[in-house]
């Protein structure tokens, strides 16, 4: 055997060291959820009440017990990103997608949305073209085994294409959206009747498997309900249940 066939086995050795090392890391860097959160950020939304909603998220998502469901599957990465919108073209992004693998990446994650402002404040309810806007958004998303819209607003749809409409296009097949709903008397602003705006969510707007509307009782209810919402979703598994309203 000439020198250099000596040292094959030795090569074969590092090169399957090198495919498992590969296999592992592979497996390692692998995404069990998906999650885009939608903000709603259309005319019946104050600035007070923008800043509830970005708070809250950014609370919620920083709180210990949703800090320990994302991390909680060794292994399993979750996925986030956040995206503003209102009317046909007012869609813009408050966090492009990132890893929640660290405390660290969580708290950069949230500290993000605390200090983002809003682009636009004067336009409609467009909860069509916000579904069309979130399939673009999960189009660059890392494919993970789950993918989840979650949409908070305090309206009603009025503007563009309905729900119905996008959804007939085959709009987030696979996908499950769920809803929060954010209930508002307010006459002075214009906020949809808390029934109507749930039954909108409820008959229009939740998607897929395992799917539900969460109540929101005002803005200043937002970060619990979001706190709680986020738990649901990091923890529900696909399949396991036909979709729940509440």
């Amino acid at each position: 055997m000439g020198k250099h066939g000596k040292h094959r086995p030795l090569v074969r050795l590092a090169a399957a060291a090198l495919a498992i090392l590969l296999s592992v890391q592979s497996a390692a860097a692998s995404c069990r959820l998906a999650l885009l959160l939608a903000l709603d950020i259309s005319s019946s939304v104050d600035a007070d009440e923008d800043q509830l909603q970005r708070q809250g998220l950014a609370a919620a998502l920083a709180a210990p017990a949703v800090r320990d469901a994302v991390l909680s599957v060794p292994g399993q990465r979750v996925a986030l990103a956040v995206f503003e919108w209102s009317g046909l073209v007012q869609q813009d992004v408050i966090l492009e997608w990132t890893w929640l693998d660290s405390p660290a990446a969580i708290d950069a994650a949230a500290a993000a949305i605390s200090d983002s402002r809003r682009s636009y404040a004067e336009f409609a309810t467009g909860t069509g073209r916000m579904l069309e806007y979130a399939q673009a958004m999960f189009n660059r998303a890392p494919p993970c085994d789950r993918q989840i819209l979650d949409v908070s607003g305090d309206g009603v749809h009025n503007d563009g294409p309905s729900p119905a409409e996008v959804y007939a296009r085959g709009t987030l097949a696979g996908v499950t959206v769920n809803g929060l709903a954010i209930m508002v008397d307010d006459p002075a602003m214009d906020h949809a009747e808390t029934g109507d705006l749930f039954d909108h969510y409820r008959r229009d707007l939740i998607r897929g498997p395992g799917a539900f509307v969460l109540r929101a009782d005002g803005f200043a209810d937002y970060r619990d309900a979001m706190e709680r919402k986020l738990l649901r979703e990091l923890s529900v598994q696909i399949g396991r249940a036909s979709p729940r309203r509440q």
